[in-house]
C-alpha cells in the first residue's frame, strides 16, 4: 500500500496497479526523485549498472537507465490525471522505487503537486534529462525523445487499465503542448485493431551484449515493424 493516501486511491482504479509501478514490490528502495536530477549520483548509477549491462559506453548506458527512470517517474502524475485524482509531478513530491542493480519499478507521489501538471513536468523532466546528458556525455535532446514515448507508453497503458484507452491516449498531445520544446508530439499507430505507442525514441538495448532490436524500434523499416507488431496484434494460435 502506497503511505500517499492519494496514490492509494488512484491505484485502487487501476487495474494491475502493481505491474503498472503504481505499487512498489517488497524489498525495492526508495530513493527521492531529486537524486536523478544530481549528475554526479547519475554517474554512480550508470557505473553500477555497468557491469550488469555489459557495457561501457555512457551513451548507451545513460539511455537505458533513463528508459526505466522515465517510465517510473511520469506513470503517478499520468495516472492521477486518467483517473481524476491530482498526483505531483514535482522531483520534491517523488520518491522511485528500485530493485537491485538500480532498476527502476514504481514511483509514489506524495501529494497533489502544484495544480499544473504540464508546468511541474516540464521543470521535473528537464532537471533529469540535463543530469542524464551530463553523466552520459551526450546531447539532451534524445533523452527528451525517450520522455515523450515514455509519456505515451505510461497513457496508453493506463487507460488499457482502466477501460477507455482512446480517452487516455487522447490526454497525450495537449498535455506535450503544455510542457513544450524540445519535447517531441507523442504518436500512436493503431494495428490490426490494437494500438501502439509509434516510438520516436530508441532505446539502444541492442547496443548490449546478446540482446535484440525492439519489435517497436524505430530504426526498423516500417514495414518490418508493421509486420511485427501485426504479429503481436493477432498472435499466432
Amino acid at each position: 500500500m502506497p503511505r500517499s493516501r492519494a496514490q492509494a486511491a488512484v491505484a485502487a482504479r487501476v487495474r494491475g496497479a502493481h505491474a503498472l509501478g503504481l505499487l512498489a514490490p517488497a524489498g525495492a528502495a526508495d530513493v527521492p526523485a531529486v537524486h536523478l536530477a544530481d549528475p554526479a549520483w547519475t554517474a554512480e548509477v550508470l557505473a553500477r549498472r555497468a557491469r550488469v549491462q555489459r557495457s561501457a559506453d555512457l551513451r548507451v548506458l545513460a539511455t537505458l537507465w533513463w528508459y526505466s527512470a522515465s517510465w517510473a517517474l511520469l506513470t503517478p502524475p499520468l495516472a492521477g490525471l486518467v483517473t481524476g485524482i491530482p498526483l505531483s509531478a514535482r522531483l520534491p513530491d517523488l520518491s522511485v522505487a528500485v530493485l537491485p542493480g538500480v532498476r527502476p519499478v514504481a514511483a509514489e507521489a506524495a501529494g497533489a503537486g502544484s495544480g499544473d501538471v504540464a508546468a511541474d513536468l516540464r521543470d521535473s523532466l528537464g532537471a533529469v534529462t540535463a543530469a542524464v546528458a551530463e553523466a552520459g556525455r551526450m546531447r539532451a535532446r534524445p533523452l527528451w525523445a525517450i520522455a515523450t514515448d515514455s509519456l505515451a507508453d505510461r497513457l496508453l497503458q493506463l487507460g488499457l487499465a482502466t477501460g477507455d484507452p482512446g480517452a487516455a491516449t487522447a490526454l497525450a498531445a495537449p498535455l506535450a503542448a503544455g510542457i513544450g520544446a524540445p519535447l517531441p508530439a507523442p504518436r500512436f499507430e493503431d494495428v490490426a485493431g490494437r494500438r501502439f505507442v509509434r516510438r520516436a525514441s530508441c532505446c539502444l538495448l541492442d547496443r548490449t551484449p546478446g540482446m535484440p532490436a525492439c519489435t517497436s524500434c524505430p530504426r526498423r523499416p516500417p514495414a518490418e515493424r508493421r509486420l511485427l507488431l501485426e504479429r503481436v496484434a493477432r498472435p499466432a494460435g
